[in-house]
């Protein structure tokens, strides 16, 4: 049985997401810091819809509640 992510990330929150974490992502990169683990994470949860810390705290941007 295959279990199947429920998404909790909406557009608006998605791209706000990939944008920051690209960012961080870039300058932990140029500046050879660890913040680029946090950028990539921003980034991963942007991708796949999903991030564990709202499941936790019950929260749900999706506008259509899938």
């Amino acid at each position: 049985m295959k279990a199947q992510l429920q998404s909790n990330v909406g557009a608006i929150d998605g791209y706000f997401r990939l944008l920051l974490g690209t960012a961080i992502l870039v300058s932990g990169i140029l500046f050879s810091s660890w913040w680029g683990a946090l950028g990539l994470a921003f980034s991963l949860t942007a991708a796949f819809r999903n991030c564990p810390l709202y499941s936790l705290l019950g929260i749900n941007t999706c506008e259509d509640g899938v």
